[in-house]
């Protein structure tokens, strides 16, 4: 069940207005990829903005609202934790875990031991704790 359905319909509401940003000549040449990657050519036409029926420029306007950024898309806050202390500042009705890249297994088991008996909402976990030797 999500939580912070509204924000999540909000920033969907927001997606489906925005244009789908694609690389410049993607369409155009097999080798490039259809990425983003912004043109830099002192008479690129896209970035001068000079021609009709191109895809539009990545710009500020086009950013998600305010309400909905850091939210993942289950509805909880994405916060990142590295060790067990990290955990005590979160609640856990609004705040989902996600476990710093350094995180080791002997320290990802323990955090994710709390995490389950805090009721945290964890979204890397990549340990199973059940028929693992501690």
């Amino acid at each position: 069940m999500p939580i912070n359905k509204e924000k999540l319909a909000k920033r969907q509401e927001v997606k489906e207005h925005k244009p789908d940003f694609i690389r410049p000549e993607s369409w155009r040449y097999v080798r490039l990829e259809t990425n983003w990657r912004k043109p830099k050519g002192i008479d690129h036409h896209q970035r001068k903005q000079k021609s009709r029926g191109r895809p539009g420029l990545v710009k500020v306007g086009y950013g998600g609202p305010r309400e909905s950024k850091g939210l993942h898309p289950s509805g909880y806050t994405d916060n990142l934790v590295h060790t067990i202390n990290d955990l005590q500042k979160l609640d856990a009705k609004k705040d989902g875990v996600r476990f710093g890249h350094g995180v080791g297994t002997r320290k990802r088991k323990e955090i994710i031991v709390k995490a389950i008996e805090g009721k945290f909402k964890i979204f890397n976990a990549r340990v199973s704790v059940i028929g693992s030797k501690s």
